[in-house]
């Protein structure tokens, strides 16, 4: 396995990070700030880098590579594989009605089953229903393979997302990498780092991922209140305050950001679905809580492999990252000092976060957590 990062920086040109190599019809993941990708041009310029690469476009919050996290930039990792293979496969939310579960079940059913071993996913992110969609794709598979990835991402502007395979980007794409080949190593973990606090509430009126009501109360005014001030930043403010859910017919509670606001109905949209009857609670956390976390993910990601990663891919939600702020390196400096400098590590700061739960196999919507999937042949 070999790869090559580029990166092009706002109002700069590409430059290599690290060793410049050719590579031989490589996959090529590009995460890049929404409005660089906007430009007409962008397929053009990376297929002028990789003419023989299968080049997969996703906009993020921002691109991670090897040495640094990429802001307002377009972050390009081409890896070549040795002794595996990999096929693409893509479907569009809006060619299925906005239905998040087809979308995904369809997108998966694509691969031929024999020898699939791994399923990497970016989706769009500013309207699809994760839970839904995570649902889709993990019922085609009756939950026995592994699939990890994310949603894309805007920043804090949340007015759209673009994915894209071999085309300039559009909306509503969902992409996916399906790898085969019996000598592939996967593993992956998850990690949070934010603590629970204040009254714990149950959910008394609900539809999909839209909160309607809580203790009987309006969602959005009662959410106002505890942000104070910080309220007047909404949506962008409820990246630092996201919700604990525990569902009645989950064993595990789950993360939940708040992605947009209903003001006519008072409402919160949340990036994947909260049923009904669910306890919900606030959350917070701090810079070393998030650190810590992402040095949690990666040891038990490496805990139980038989060879060193050769790649890292990480997918973090951009509520981290805005915590993080100015320190928002340290969480990755964090994992490669853990998986070590071997591994090429890339990824993107997402709008939602797709894997299981540690232990499991069946994959799941998740948002707040630090993501990381590592590779080997």
């Amino acid at each position: 396995m070999k790869a090559v990062q580029v990166v092009k920086h706002k109002d700069q040109d590409w430059h290599y990070v690290g060793e410049q190599q050719d590579l031989k019809a490589p996959l090529v993941l590009v995460f890049g700030n929404r409005l660089m990708l906007e430009d007409a041009n962008i397929y053009n310029e990376v297929r002028a880098f990789f003419p023989e690469g299968h080049i997969i476009f996703a906009s993020a919050c921002a691109g991670i590579s090897s040495n640094t996290v990429n802001e307002e930039s377009i972050t390009v990792t081409a890896i070549e594989f040795e002794k595996s293979q990999f096929q693409i496969k893509t479907s569009n939310v809006l060619n299925a009605d906005l239905d998040s579960f087809k979308t995904g079940s369809d997108l998966i059913k694509q691969f031929p089953e024999e020898g699939l071993r791994y399923v990497f996913v970016v989706s769009e992110g500013s309207f699809i229903n994760g839970s839904q969609l995570t649902k889709g794709m993990s019922s085609v598979t009756e939950d026995n393979l592994l699939i990890t990835g994310g949603l894309c991402g805007d920043d804090t502007r949340f007015e759209k997302t673009l994915a894209s395979y071999n085309e300039n980007p559009k909306e509503g794409e969902l992409v996916a990498i399906g790898f085969y080949g019996e000598s592939l190593e996967i593993t992956f973990s998850i990690h949070g780092g934010w603590t629970p606090f204040g009254p714990e509430r149950i959910v008394t009126k609900s539809k999909g991922n839209t909160l309607y009501e809580l203790d009987g109360q309006p969602a959005l005014d009662l959410y106002k209140t505890y942000l104070g001030d910080k309220a007047k930043d909404l949506p962008g403010a409820a990246l630092l305050y996201p919700l604990n859910v525990t569902s009645v017919d989950e064993t595990q509670s789950i993360v939940r950001s708040i992605l947009n606001i209903d003001e006519v109905d008072n409402a919160v949209i949340l990036a994947g679905d909260i049923p009904e009857h669910s306890k919900v609670q606030l959350m917070m956390t701090n810079v070393d809580n998030i650190a810590n976390a992402s040095e949690r993910a990666a040891s038990q990601a490496l805990e139980f492999r038989k060879n060193d990663p050769e790649i890292a891919i990480l997918v973090s939600c951009i509520g981290r990252k805005l915590v993080l702020d100015q320190r928002v390196e340290e969480e990755i400096e964090e994992v490669i000092a853990v998986i070590g400098n071997k591994a090429v590590t890339c990824g993107f700061y997402s709008y939602g976060e797709i894997a299981p739960f540690h232990g499991e196999v069946a994959c799941q919507l998740h948002n707040q957590t630090m993501t990381i999937t590592l590779m080997s042949e």
